[in-house]
């Protein structure tokens, strides 16, 4: 399939319903959209996919923007999976905070895809989750 998109690495104009529809759709969060727009709007980098008026693709780094960063919410609308859309919003957000190490923050289901940019698993990391249970039984922790 070939999708025609604009991609779009800041927040102007960005329907935050859209990006808390894309993100629950994909099991990714559940906040509403007045608090998504804050994580946005926080966020170091951001980069939206967008067709003819839809975000189709989505992702975000938080980053002192000097050595250190994390990636996190990367999402394709179900309907154009499959073709390289999400290694285009990787791509895009990896030359934003180019220079940082960079963490990557995925679902579980998902681990595995990030290797062929050189991603390795950590081995020496740890989390603390309000909702540790749930977070537990999603299987994104021990």
């Amino acid at each position: 399939m070939n999708i025609d998109y604009e991609i779009k690495t800041d927040n102007d104009g960005i329907d935050f319903e859209e990006v808390a529809e894309i993100l629950h759709f994909h099991g990714l969060s559940d906040l509403d959209t007045e608090t998504q727009k804050k994580v946005f709007l926080n966020s170091y980098a951001v980069v939206y996919l967008i067709s003819e008026g839809k975000i189709i693709g989505l992702g975000r780094a938080i980053s002192d923007g000097v050595c250190q960063a994390a990636i996190y919410n990367i999402a394709v609308r179900d309907e154009y999976r499959g073709n390289g859309l999400g290694k285009v919003i990787v791509d895009e957000i990896l030359k934003q905070v180019e220079g940082c190490n960079v963490i990557l923050y995925t679902h579980p289901k998902h681990f595995g895809l990030y290797e062929h940019w050189g991603f390795s698993r950590l081995k020496t990391a740890y989390a603390i989750y309000p909702d540790a249970d749930h977070y537990r039984e999603a299987g994104f922790i021990d």
